[in-house]
């Protein structure tokens, strides 16, 4: 296997699609020949020619209506909003055309080829427009799928099996670890389930919930309780809509503890109906009330970013909190 970090999984994934289907294209904000603000389309214009990978203008609600209508006719378009700060705009577009277009054709016609692909999150200094996390918003849309990788083989084999699924897809990169995860990846095509999430680690005392990059967070954090004796479980969601509720409550009834761990604020987060939906289901088994640890419920600050991320160190508190309730 090769060696790649994130934005060289990405990379991959999209050349391994464009090359099994001439149907599949990419679009955005500087994707061309510049390769995008990330570098993670390098290559691909040269490659495969304007014709499938080319820029747009400015304007997110333009990019992903025109995508809607390509996925319409049978296009297999992923396209690419630059940040996650920024899909506000074609909200409305991906909302009330994308995710309902299969329903409101009665099953005639279907967006269903549609991948969207956007970095989101903090972690680079990048301030208050360029570090949300805006994936609730995305969840409570029927219609829609939300994936987020947390490292290279997960960015590449989640994106294809994004790309090839037949429903529209929001996949979500976490930009920090765009040049940081570095491990090994299959250079051949290889798919990963959407839905289903995954053990990290094993553990019997507490269950920690993440996604992105906030999984290596709690990772640290299970490294630090388990010096103190505690055995945490460590699980990556890997898809936000659907989740995996099923593995997630399994896991809960037998260690009776759960903690989850978002970038985003607290408020109205996605651990908000992770929580709701673990004890309505595992109310008997739990030994302490289930923990959130988010961000802030504030506007993402540049100057003050390392007192707003939920890093390991307000895990670890957390997780001690939690099993000596």
């Amino acid at each position: 296997m090769a060696t790649m970090n994130m934005l060289q999984a990405v990379n991959n994934a999209l050349i391994t699609a464009m090359n099994d289907d001439e149907k599949v294209m990419v679009f955005g904000e500087d994707v061309g020949h510049f390769g995008g603000v990330f570098r993670a389309t390098s290559n691909l214009q040269q490659t495969f020619g304007k014709g499938r990978c080319f820029n747009t203008p400015l304007t997110e609600q333009g990019i992903i209506g025109f995508a809607t209508g390509l996925a319409s006719q049978g296009s297999v378009p992923v396209a690419e909003i630059q940040f996650a700060d920024y899909i506000f705009p074609a909200f409305d577009q991906i909302v009330n055309e994308t995710a309902k277009f299969r329903y409101r054709s009665g099953g005639q016609f279907s967006c269903g080829t549609l991948t969207i692909r956007t970095p989101y999150g903090g972690g680079i200094a990048g301030g208050l427009y360029h570090s949300q996390s805006p994936e609730a918003f995305f969840a409570h849309v029927p219609g829609l799928k939300v994936v987020i990788p947390r490292n290279p083989y997960q960015a590449k084999g989640l994106l294809l099996a994004s790309i090839r699924d037949d429903n529209p897809v929001l996949f979500m990169e976490p930009k920090r670890l765009y040049r940081a995860s570095v491990g090994e990846v299959p250079e051949e095509d290889y798919q990963l389930p959407l839905g289903k999430a995954d053990i990290v680690k094993e553990g019997t005392d507490i269950t920690l919930l993440a996604w992105g990059a906030q999984v290596e967070i709690i990772e640290k954090a299970a490294a630090m309780a388990q010096e103190q004796g505690i055995s945490c479980e460590v699980i990556d969601l890997q898809s936000i809509l659907p989740w995996d509720i099923e593995t997630v409550c399994s896991s809960v009834e037998k260690t009776g503890r759960l903690l989850i761990n978002h970038e985003a604020p607290l408020t109205a987060g996605f651990a908000s109906e992770i929580a709701a939906s673990v004890q309505e289901k595992c109310f008997l088994h739990l030994e302490s009330p289930i923990c959130r640890v988010c961000g802030l419920d504030t506007p993402y600050p540049l100057a003050h970013e390392k007192e707003y991320m939920p890093d390991h160190l307000k895990t670890f508190e957390a997780i001690k909190r939690t099993v000596n309730f």
